[in-house]
């Protein structure tokens, strides 16, 4: 039996939460610089400014798509829409006070942003990680199952078993040579599956046809799998021709000359920065550091691909003993070439410090796809279709993928290697300045704290 489903009334809820704390802080600072006695215009004007706001804030959702918080929404997607959503609201806020004969909005209305930034992220990140935390308990999960495996649908299936959080539950079809119509209603029934997933390319035409005929009938979702090896799938998306659709060549937002412009005037005030207030006093320590542990180069100089695979020597602090095997074997978990400073810079990524040179220089971006080994890059490219998207935009010293934790050689490399190009695919698809800022805050949050991915 399909346990009861609470997205419907969840969203509402989360609506009127977020209204209740705008109404609260708006409240606040008007009952902070006036009283219950001021006269009804006062409190008509507010009201009305209120509601304004209100307003805003949710036609606001349907652009920055707050409220489409999909199961399988990831932490850094879901900060990236928050903060652009509440930047934006903010702006309203201010432009309002400055339109307005609010006299409590003009004095405090820098102070009214900055409570309503810190309420509205402190608690729609509660309430985010508190449904996430239910799902991993086993509450509000969504039956679903596969309809015959390949490595795409193995791939899928691994990330939903690994994400509780996200709160799925696999139901296990019993295989069979030959479709069944029956067998797969009862099932269908029995298990009360909400979406099926198929191989996109597993089934001839008339056996597809009678499946999604039988779907619809019994009010079970398909998803499609596209082929991991065959489908760049990425580089593509939905059109029309009057009322046809067509699949169109995709143009992502690095391929506009605006973007592209913002982007590296980020990446050059940032690695300026970096380089004149950080890097000026942790590299001699960082140096000294590396000599007194062995001896050997300061630096290590690697080639890897970048814009276009244009290849480029990337600049790291040396982090193992002097080998050479360095352009020929990745590093594996407690790989004993790993010096003991090395482990350090590797925990912290301070290796990477100087990549910032690589920045500067415009041979890598401070967020982006991380540039791998050429022998790692070349293996790669001829067993994953969408591999090679990465090179359309540069490379980055941290990326999507690595603060999703998709770092390290723990595992099945091959499964690692399809979840981050994936992050990566989905990262070109999807830049925009604000993603960049997430990917960089929870980079230092990393830093900070240690990457236990590390190798």
């Amino acid at each position: 039996m399909q346990k009861i489903r609470y997205s419907r009334y969840f969203k509402v809820t989360i609506i009127l939460l977020d209204v209740f704390v705008i109404a609260s802080v708006f409240l606040f600072f008007f009952l902070r610089n006036n009283d219950f006695n001021d006269d009804g215009e006062i409190w008509e004007q507010n009201l009305l400014s209120l509601i304004l706001l209100t307003l805003f804030w949710i036609l606001l959702s349907g652009r920055t798509k707050l409220y489409s918080i999909a199961r399988n929404l990831t932490y850094t997607i879901y900060l990236e829409r928050l903060i652009t959503h509440i930047f934006l609201f903010i702006f309203g806020v201010i432009l309002l006070a400055k339109v307005s004969n609010n006299d409590f909005l003009k004095q405090d209305r820098f102070l009214i942003a900055i409570f309503l930034f810190l309420m509205l992220f402190l608690i729609k990140s509660l309430v985010f990680f508190a449904l996430k935390y239910l799902r991993t308990l086993g509450i509000n999960y969504r039956n679903i199952m596969f309809l015959h495996e390949d490595s795409s649908t193995e791939l899928l299936k691994n990330i939903l078993t690994e994400r509780k959080d996200y709160g799925f539950k696999i139901f296990e079809y019993p295989t069979e040579e030959k479709f069944n119509a029956e067998n797969l209603k009862k099932f269908w029934k029995d298990h009360g599956i909400h979406t099926m997933y198929l191989s996109a390319l597993r089934f001839e035409q008339d056996e597809e046809k009678d499946i999604y005929k039988l779907a619809e009938t019994n009010k079970v979702r398909i998803s499609l799998v596209p082929s991991i090896a065959k489908n760049n799938f990425f580089r593509y998306d939905l059109g029309y021709i009057e009322m046809q659709p067509v699949l169109v060549r995709s143009k992502f937002p690095l391929d506009y000359l605006t973007n592209i412009t913002m982007k590296r005037t980020v990446d050059i005030i940032l690695s300026t920065f970096i380089l004149l207030f950080i890097c000026s006093w942790l590299f001699p320590l960082i140096a000294i550091l590396i000599k007194l542990d062995n001896p050997g180069s300061i630096f290590f100089l690697q080639k890897r691909y970048g814009y276009h695979d244009k290849v480029f020597s990337c600049y790291k602090f040396r982090t193992m003993y002097v080998n050479d095997d360095c352009t020929k074997q990745t590093t594996t978990a407690n790989d004993k070439r790993i010096t003991k400073i090395g482990r350090f810079l590797r925990k912290t990524s301070l290796d990477e410090m100087p990549q910032f040179l690589n920045v500067l220089k415009g041979e890598m971006s401070v967020v982006g796809p991380r540039p791998h080994m050429l022998l790692v890059d070349d293996f790669y490219k001829l067993k994953i279709g969408r591999y090679s998207i990465r090179s359309l935009v540069k490379p980055g010293i941290t990326g999507l993928a690595q603060v999703n934790g998709l770092r390290g050689d723990s595992g099945d490399r091959d499964i690692q290697m399809q979840k981050r190009i994936l992050a990566d695919a989905f990262y070109v698809k999807n830049w925009s300045l604000s993603l960049d800022f997430i990917i960089i805050l929870k980079t230092v949050f990393l830093v900070i704290n240690g990457d236990k991915n590390a190798n």
